[in-house]
Order: structure tokens, then C-alpha cells, then sequence
């Protein structure tokens, strides 16, 4: 493992498998003990309730001391950078810095610097990446399947504007995992085809699909001319997963999402707590995945008492 946690990318199917088993191990109960006090700071420039109150959790768990920043009040309010409030707070004594924020790639300068002794996680840059988002639905899916290879995953919806879309896509080849995207041609980013093929039409391919994984319209990254696209369809119909469409799924298919789900949107609203979702368990492995991420970063500094044979 390196010192910071910012994109899965560069991991190896071993490595990732390992982070997916500690993981598991956090959720089964394994508990850590820590050499000396440890300081995280959380710093969230975007809104967010799922990630930013999970790192809180995992890191609660963990026995970490939290600076739980308010970044509105916040120095970057008077002109200060980020890099400056990252030193900032390495100065008074944090250990890991937990970041989201609108800029794709913030951490990439940082990662460089020799003089940066804090570690970086990436809690999701922009349109970009969001690797423990990654991390924790391919928990969920190990926990369903116990297998990736050869599994067929859709993700569907607005795929231009998704870092999750991205994270997971990546990782998912990686292990061996077929691939599918849908939703608005609009929305399809030719970055995409390396990973995976695009179908526009959800009802060729809902039936193809072990995991059907929704994702969430994005208002706030879209442009005038795509917001105006957006409310001219009918986009539940067209794009959506419908309780009509899901019937055509396979029956072992589960249903993830990202979220927060915009119901009667990306998908019914009694699809949400189906027996086949597993949109909540998701958020509930959130937590034991944060906490596998952080606890690498703390074996890598030499910071617990247990040796995680994770490299």
C-alpha cells in the first residue's frame, strides 16, 4: 500500500481483493490497537451525508481522534488553498486527511510532495474518482457472489458526470467482471469503452445483468443545454428501473445505487427496499470499507500494534 488513498487505478486484483477481506473482517468484528493518539480531519468542500458520516463512523471505530471541519467557516472562505489547508492542519498535528472536492484530480500535486507527512484519502474529486465509494460496492458484490469474474454488471444512468460510474467500471474490469452501460447517449463519455459496452436501451440489456447499479442524475454537474435535455424526457420511463423493467432481470440480480436516490427517477420508489436491493446495505458496508482504508494508511505509517500483512 502506499501512504495516501486517492484512486484504486494503479491497486492490483490481490491488493483489492485484501482491502474487500479487511473489509469483512472489520464487519465480523476485528478490532485494532493503536500505538499512540491519532488525529483525522475531515474536509468536505461538497454536500454529502453517506460518505462524510461513514469516514466519521470508521474512523470512530478505529479509535482516531476527529477534526470534523465545517468548510464553509473554513480559511479557504478568505482565499486560502487547499494545498496551504492541508499543511495547515499537518502542522497542528493530523495524521490523515479525509477530502472531497469539486476539482477532478485535487490530490495529484499533493501526492508528489515530499514535504506532505499527512496521509490524503480521496472522499470523491468532482467527476473524477471515488475509490472508497468503489471499495465498498465491491464488497457488496463479493458478499452476494463470492466471485467477479464473469459476473455481468450495467451501470446505468448518468454515466459523463459519475465518479462512482468511473471508480467502479475500472476496478470491476480489473477483476474480471463483464461490463455494460446505459443511459442517455448524451451522457456516455467514450472514456468508458476500454471497460465496457455501451447499450442505450435498458430493455436489451436489463436481462443480461447479475447486478443492476443505478446512478444518480447529477443536476448540479450538468450544463444549461443538458439540464434542458433532462426536464424534455421522461427519464424514469426511458432510462429508469421500473418494477415492469426489473421483472425482466434475472432472478438472483440485486439492485445497488450509489445514492441519495431520487425516487420515481433513476428507480421506483418501491424498488428502493426490495428484497432484491441492496441500496442499504451498501451504506451499511460503507463504514466497515472506510474503516479497511483507513487502517491500511495506519499500517503503512507503523501506527497499530497488529501487523496487517496487506502490501
Amino acid at each position: 500500500m502506499t501512504k495516501h488513498f486517492v484512486d484504486m487505478n494503479n491497486d492490483s486484483p490481490t491488493q483489492i481483493m485484501k482491502l474487500i477481506e479487511l473489509s469483512e473482517q472489520f464487519k465480523a468484528g476485528l478490532k485494532l490497537t493503536l500505538k499512540r493518539p491519532v488525529y483525522a480531519a475531515n474536509l468536505f468542500f461538497e454536500n454529502s451525508t453517506r460518505t462524510h458520516a461513514s469516514f466519521y463512523m470508521a474512523e470512530q471505530k478505529l479509535g482516531m481522534t476527529v477534526l470534523d471541519l465545517n468548510m464553509a467557516t473554513s480559511s479557504t472562505q478568505k482565499g486560502e488553498s487547499l494545498e496551504d489547508t492541508v499543511k495547515t492542519l499537518q502542522a497542528l498535528g493530523t495524521d490523515i486527511e479525509v477530502i472531497r472536492h469539486g476539482q477532478n484530480g485535487w490530490y495529484e500535486a499533493m501526492v508528489a510532495d515530499k514535504s506532505l507527512t499527512t496521509s490524503l484519502v480521496n472522499g470523491g474529486d468532482g467527476s473524477g474518482q471515488h475509490p472508497s465509494q468503489c471499495l465498498l460496492d465491491l464488497m457488496t458484490i463479493y458478499e452476494e457472489f463470492s466471485y467477479f469474474k464473469g459476473l455481468s454488471v450495467g451501470i446505468i444512468g448518468d454515466l459523463a458526470h459519475s465518479r462512482v460510474a468511473k471508480s467502479d467500471a475500472q476496478l470491476l474490469h480489473k477483476l474480471g467482471a463483464t461490463v455494460y452501460f446505459s443511459g442517455p447517449k448524451e451522457w456516455y463519455d467514450e472514456s468508458f469503452t476500454p471497460y465496457g459496452q455501451y447499450i442505450e436501451n435498458i430493455d436489451e440489456l436489463i436481462e443480461k445483468l447479475d447486478v443492476v447499479m443505478l446512478l444518480r442524475v447529477q443536476l448540479e454537474r450538468l450544463n444549461t443545454n443538458s439540464v434542458k435535455q433532462f426536464k424534455a424526457l421522461d427519464y424514469h420511463t426511458q432510462f429508469g428501473l421500473t418494477k415492469a423493467r426489473f421483472k425482466k432481470a434475472k432472478q438472483q440480480a440485486i439492485i445497488m445505487h450509489p445514492a441519495p436516490v431520487n425516487r420515481g427517477v433513476e428507480i421506483d420508489s418501491d424498488l428502493v427496499e426490495a428484497p432484491q436491493s441492496r441500496i442499504f446495505k451498501q451504506m451499511a458496508n460503507g463504514v466497515f470499507a472506510r474503516m479497511a482504508i483507513l487502517a491500511s494508511l495506519l499500517d503503512e505509517k507503523g501506527l497499530l500494534q497488529e501487523d496487517l500483512n496487506i502490501d
